[in-house]
């Protein structure tokens, strides 16, 4: 039987690299048959499997503890040799000699703790603070700016908006008489032998505060705020802070929340007991929240709430008859040795729900808090439910491993030697002396790891605890439970503390040992992680494996490290990983020939887990190492004789697959399913676990420019490439792997075909997988390649459909699917694009291309390429015998009129557009068009050229479009041509994207040809505005480019256009259109907003001439329409009639030209109002006119009715204008009229027309009392003046009935109710007797007001 998975030629060269990565890793050359993308679908499918199971092999932290019936555990594996140990001494840093020189004399005082966020280590001795940068080992940094002794400092974030942008952190330096502020920015830098570490440099904030009590534990906030708590009265304490000094707080002050600070249903009032003392301060940021701990083992949890205060949640108290309850009669829990030295926040990754804090006593007793499942609704603190802190209960405890080794007896015993990998000897236990911890000072925790230290029995010397989960133990790795040589204690894991035998959930077991380090512990802390590991943005509903399983990610991320501080140095502690154990039995078996350990190992880890890791060993991985942090992207490899080894154990402890038979019941036929051995299921999974950060992760993500970059780090693809990349070649060089033995294959034909099924089943999975991981490795060369020619631009430059799938695929689909073949296909041709555009060789690029990523690159496209960059060299030759293989331009036509019969939108338009290019290569011809195409010029021949390949295009599109147009009305014969809709559409994108102006100009002149200018404007492509200004200018041409500015948001442009329009001399338009276009600069001009552009104040002056103008063009209008009947008159009227409607004129010209010789009153008035004239020797004479003709204009009887009809219309237009209605003259003519009519003229006649006219009551009393008491002719005859009396009690009469109507223009509340009783007295004083009428008006008038007012 041959194998699918045959063996396969390596190359050692390496491509080119395009992108300037030196890291990235170059995929050999080869020509790749077509996708198969079932099959990649198919191994897709397997990694998803093994995602899955990594995601359930290991149960969360919360689930190991709250097993019904068992609230304590006790279970822990102790190994006496070095190699099973959890954790590994790699390295001490000695403290600077620099720093002896302060210790000069014996008084000194000295503290120190670590600061891992910016790498230093701080000491104060006396005054004096020094920083210690630990990377570089020497430096120092030091602020010795303040006087008092520093007993405590501490590494916060600052408050958004309160320092400069350079300041991220905070020192909080605490004194006993004072706490102050000093701000630190960090940048990164890089050191001797290339190392990266971190500059810091210090500013002064002038933030300082004196304080009764020295301070200690301060922590920060996710927001800012700093907590701390008080050395001797163990109060709770707040350093507030804020940019500027307040009206109710200063800059800088201390806010004491334990005596009646913190919202509580009981508020203290007094400082707490000194057993009540708060001692510790820790912050929970993830949850917003922070927990205290005082001397009696009293934990609190607080909340933030507002910007001073703080939300008392809950309070556990009597822990330790809570312990105490969970595990009886446990000698681990007794008063003496209860005391908690320390709390421990349990982050998500490690417990997604549930277990969120650990306490920790002297004794290495661990106290586990769930949130209380029966709380009450009331008590909840914060948001909603989600996002609620709830009060807490103590749900585990975890008590200490009672038989740890001492440290001395900490070595490797001997083991029985076995010569093969199938005799597993029992191993012999080791007695020993147990060491009880006691008495723990220090402690540190991280996802599921402890390390906490105490004073040696040896002077100097302290030994540190190290606990880790052991996942033999506690997780489903399909593991063989033998009996390893290992101290497990299983009698406390019984009845004694109230546990069920043999629960259903695995309890906790963990990895426990005692290490020696030099010197006494001040501080400890974990070592920080690189910040890349979690920048990628995954669905939230994928499966991730907690962050205890080691198993996961411990090939795709550096190992767990542990940093402590002693007054000798700084220790560092590895975590040991399994990698690391098996690479160490490997060395072992190498070395002595001892198997036993490389079983014990398979034994406890399962077979598939065991597989997986061998191929990492024997391929090499980036992370390989579990020492320094090796830069990603860097393959740590071993010994070829090591790596022989685990090919070697790969092989061998990967079995055979086998055949599961099923049979019908009632039929003779079967059917089965292959079960893989561990070399398959092994492969699956490294591989899985190697595409995991990126597997399901979408392949772009937004950034602020609004352009899409990658969504995973270039420092992760490149890891992960190389790491694949690496078990490529270990796969590609050892196809034998995979194979079975000749053995298999006869007893496969001596026996049933069983055997056969399963190898088929196992040979066509690993090389499904196989294909998949070299698509995998060219897939991320054409992703960082992407990203090196800026993805966001690239897609930016693809069609709208090619967006939407790049923008939202995944890795997944990349490789898997087939609108990620789509999406690259479309990528590379715009890649294409650019290079073709720089003049780089066609054959160049799609070499590099196809080594780099050769299932990503389309050979259609290459061909096409090709021949455009045959039209140019052959365009650009001199030689006549090249010259005699030239593509002409009949040659060119014939191409695209086969390109067009084959629906090939992209040749025919983009080949044709190239050529225009080459035709012209040294630009005569647009140069040409640039100046206009001007007569007689040697250069229109380059020209006529270009236009001549515009043409093809313009043509190509003219079919593409008849035949989207007969795709929707089909003929009778029902034949369409297929998809002609998207052959058109991608056509008109090809054309738009092209950048070669001169053509725009000729497309955009054949759309609007086409009556398309409307979905022109809708595009508005980046050349449109430049060809509507450029000249000749026509209306059409401006009309559009007022419609462009306007749906561009450039209103005021749009005004500008429209002005000019109205204005211009050249176009023939009617009078009318001009007043249109007017009117919509108008409207345009005040659309323009206040900030754009900074033209507020131009465009303010714009709209005002623009409003003078519209308001002379309508008089030009209303003049025209008053003379239009006299426009076919002969010699000079008729001509200047005509004149009007040609183009606008000026005021001056209407008046003098027009309204003066034609004597046309109205006109004249019109003018007047509209210039603002003020001129009563222009204005009387016009009036006297109106009057004159009114009266003589017909029977006396009817004059009054005359005057009315011509002026109050008149008066409706123009009041309050003064140039063209002056108010005083205009009611005197009236007034005077009425007195010569007296006795056929009603009383109030001339008021009531001014009121008809829209003067306002008030001031038409105003006029007629001038008039009464004037004494000025005809003023000055009794009887007039009686006469204008009359009229007064009309107007008032009129005048109070308008101000009693609701919702009248004449308010009650506005009239001048006492000024008119006055007068009204005055007035019937004066009457005269006989004028009874009018005195009866006057006596009602008085009712009125007195009954109204």
């Amino acid at each position: 039987m041959v194998s699918a998975s045959a063996p396969r030629a390596s190359s050692s060269n390496r491509p080119m690299n395009l992108s300037g990565d030196q890291n990235q890793v170059q995929p050999t050359s080869k020509v790749l048959p077509t996708l198969d993308l079932h099959a990649l679908q198919n191994a897709s499918r397997v990694l998803q499997d093994q995602l899955n199971k990594d995601a359930q092999i290991i149960p969360e932290l919360n689930d190991m503890l709250t097993i019904p019936g068992v609230p304590s555990s006790a279970s822990y594996s102790v190994f006496p040799d070095d190699f099973r140990v959890p954790f590994q001494k790699r390295r001490l840093v000695g403290i600077p000699d620099a720093l002896f020189q302060y210790y000069n004399t014996t008084s000194v005082t000295s503290h120190m703790g670590l600061m891992p966020e910016i790498e230093r280590v701080w000491i104060t001795i006396d005054h004096n603070l020094f920083l210690w940068d630990y990377i570089e080992g020497q430096e120092l940094s030091s602020y010795v700016d303040q006087p008092d002794v520093i007993t405590h400092v501490a590494l916060v974030r600052p408050k958004a908006g309160v320092f400069i942008d350079e300041i991220t952190f905070l020192l909080v330096v605490c004194t006993p008489v004072s706490v102050l502020l000093i701000g630190l920015s960090v940048n990164p830098a890089t050191g001797a032998n290339s190392r990266t570490h971190k500059d810091i440099k210090l500013y002064a904030t002038d933030m300082t505060v004196s304080v009764d009590v020295e301070m200690t534990s301060v922590i920060g906030t996710q927001e800012g705020r700093i907590f701390m708590c008080g050395v001797h009265d163990g109060c709770l304490y707040e350093l507030h802070y804020q940019e500027k000094e307040g009206w109710f707080g200063k800059r800088v002050h201390m806010l004491n929340h334990s005596v009646g600070g913190v919202q509580s249903l009981i508020p203290r009032l007094s400082a707490p007991r000194p057993e009540d003392r708060i001692i510790t301060v820790v912050s929970d940021t993830s949850r917003g929240c922070f927990y205290t701990l005082t001397a009696n083992n009293t934990v609190s949890i607080y909340k933030t709430n507002g910007d001073k205060s703080v939300q008392h949640v809950h309070t556990l108290s009597n822990l330790y008859k809570a312990a105490q309850d969970k595990a009886p009669g446990s000698p681990a829990l007794t008063p003496q040795k209860f005391q908690i030295i320390a709390l421990h926040i349990i982050d998500q990754n490690e417990s997604r729900s549930g277990v969120q804090l650990m306490a920790i006593t002297a004794n290495a007793v661990r106290l586990y808090f769930s949130p209380s499942s029966g709380f009450n609704q009331g008590f909840m603190v914060g948001g909603g439910a989600q996002s609620a802190i709830r009060p807490l209960q103590l749900t585990h405890v975890r008590l200490p491993p009672p038989n740890l080794l001492h440290p001395d007896e900490q070595s490797g015993p001997h083991r029985p030697t076995t010569t093969g990998y199938s005799i597993a000897q029992a191993s012999q236990q080791l007695t020993s002396r147990p060491y009880v911890v006691s008495n723990l000072e220090n402690s540190c925790y991280d996802a599921g790891l402890l390390v906490a230290a105490e004073p040696a029995d040896v002077d100097g010397t302290d030994y540190v605890l190290c606990i880790s989960p052991d996942l033999t133990r506690v997780g489903s790795l399909g593991q063989v439970h033998g009996a390893p040589s290992q101290l497990q204690l299983s009698q406390f894991a019984t009845t004694s503390y109230s546990m069920v035998p043999g629960p259903s959930r695995p309890p906790l077991t963990e990895n426990a040992a005692l290490l020696a380090i030099p010197g006494r512990t001040w501080a400890m802390a974990l070592v920080p992680r690189p910040v890349d590991l979690s920048t990628t943005s995954v669905p939230s509903n994928l499966p991730v494996p907690v962050i205890t399983n080691e198993l996961a990610y411990q090939i795709s991320e550096p190992t767990r490290q542990f940093m402590i501080l002693t007054n000798v140095g700084l220790t560092f502690l590895a975590k040991r990983r399994a990698l690391d154990y098996l690479k160490d039995v490997i060395e072992e078996f190498q070395v002595e020939g001892n198997a036993q350990p490389l079983i014990e190992f398979r034994d406890s880890f399962g077979r598939d887990q065991t597989c997986a890791m061998l191929l990492a060993i024997a391929g090499g991985n980036t992370f390989l190492s579990a020492g320094e942090q090796a830069s990603i992207g860097s393959i740590r490899t071993v010994g070829p004789e090591i790596a022989m080894v685990a090919k070697q154990a790969f092989y061998d402890f990967g079995e055979r697959p086998m055949w599961a038979e099923r049979v019908t019941y009632g039929t003779s036929e079967g059917s089965g399913t292959a079960i893989f051995s561990g070399r398959r299921e092994g492969f699956a999974l490294y591989f899985a676990r190697l595409v995991r950060p990126f597997w399901k992760a979408k392949l772009t993500k937004t950034n602020a420019a609004g352009l899409h970059d990658l969504n995973v780090q270039d420092s992760i693809l490149i890891a992960a490439q190389r790491n694949l990349h690496a078990l490529k070649d270990l796969l590609d060089a050892n196809p034998h792997l995979f194979h079975s033995i000749p053995g298999d294959y006869a007893a496969g034909r001596s026996g049933t075909s069983s055997d056969l099924e399963a190898w088929k089943a196992e040979h066509g999975s690993v090389s499904q997988l196989l294909d998949l991981l070299a698509r995998t490795v060219e897939a991320i060369s054409f992703v960082l390649l992407l990203s090196d020619h800026q993805l966001g631009e690239l897609i930016r430059q693809c069609e709208p459909a090619i967006q939407q799938i790049a923008t939202s695929m995944t890795f997944e689909d990349l490789v898997t699917d087939d609108k990620g073949v789509t999406a690259s296909r479309a990528l590379v041709n715009v890649v294409i694009n650019q290079h073709i555009g720089q003049q780089i060789s066609v054959d160049t690029i799609s070499e590099v291309l196809q080594q780099r990523c050769g299932s990503f690159c389309s050979t259609d496209d290459v061909m096409l390429y090709k021949a455009r960059e045959n039209v140019r060299k052959a365009v650009e030759t001199r030689n006549p015998a090249e010259r005699s293989r030239n593509v002409e331009f009949e040659k060119l036509r014939e191409i695209c009129g086969d390109y067009q019969q084959l629906n090939y939108a992209k040749g025919a338009i983009v080949l044709p557009l190239h050529c225009a290019k080459v035709y012209d290569a040294d630009g005569q011809g647009q140069e040409y068009w640039i100046a206009g195409c001007p007569a007689n010029d040697s250069r229109s021949s380059s020209w006529e050229r270009r236009i001549h390949c515009y043409e093809l295009v313009l043509d190509s599109l003219s079919v593409f479009e008849e035949r989207s147009a007969q795709a929707k009305h089909p003929s009778s014969s029902g034949l369409t041509i297929e998809d002609p809709e998207r052959v058109r559409s991608h056509a008109y994108e090809l054309a738009f994207d092209n950048e070669d102006e001169m053509f725009h100009s000729s497309l955009y002149d054949w759309l609007i040809k086409r009556n398309m200018a409307d979905e022109l404007l809708e595009m508005r492509p980046v050349y449109l505005e430049a060809h509507l200004r450029r000249p000749p200018v026509t209306v059409q041409k401006f009309q559009l480019l007022w419609q462009f500015y306007v749906k561009d948001g450039q209103s005021l442009r749009a005004a500008e256009v429209l002005g000019a329009l109205a204005e211009s001399t050249e176009f023939n338009l009617s009078l009318g259109t001009r007043l249109e276009y007017l009117t919509l600069a108008i409207g345009n001009a005040k659309s323009h907003p206040v900030s754009a552009g900074g033209r507020h104040e131009t465009a303010i002056a714009f709209l005002t001439d623009l409003e003078e103008k519209l308001e002379v063009a309508q008089v030009q209008f209303e003049l025209y329409n008053t003379l239009i009947p006299r426009i076919n008159e002969p010699g000079e009227i008729g001509e200047k009639v005509q004149l009007l409607s040609t183009g606008l004129m000026n005021i001056t010209e209407l008046y003098q030209e027009y309204a003066e010789p034609f004597d046309l009153p109205i006109i004249k008035l019109l003018i007047l109002h509209v210039s603002e004239h003020r001129d009563e020797n222009i204005a009387r004479p016009i009036w006297n006119k109106i009057f004159e003709d009114a009266i003589n204009g017909g029977e006396p009887e009817t004059a009054t009715d005359r005057i009315i009809s011509q002026v109050v219309p008149l008066g409706q237009r123009f009041y309050p204008s003064e140039s063209a209605f002056p108010l005083r003259y205009i009611a005197s003519l009236l007034v005077r009229f009425g007195l010569t009519r007296k006795g056929a003229i009603p009383y109030g006649w001339a008021p009531r027309a001014l009121a008809q006219c829209g003067v306002p009551y008030p001031e038409i009393w105003d006029i007629c009392y001038e008039m009464y008491e004037s004494q000025v002719p005809p003023f000055n005859e009794q009887a007039n003046v009686q006469a204008i009396s009359s009229d007064i009690a009309v107007l008032l009469t009129d005048w109070i009935e308008e101000a009693k109507r609701p919702q009248s223009a004449a308010s009650r509340g506005e009239f001048p109710v006492y000024r008119i009783d006055q007068a009204i007295d005055q007035y019937l004083a004066e009457l005269e007797p006989s004028r009874t009428v009018t005195k009866a008006a006057y006596e009602n008038l008085k009712r009125q007001l007195r009954r109204n007012w």
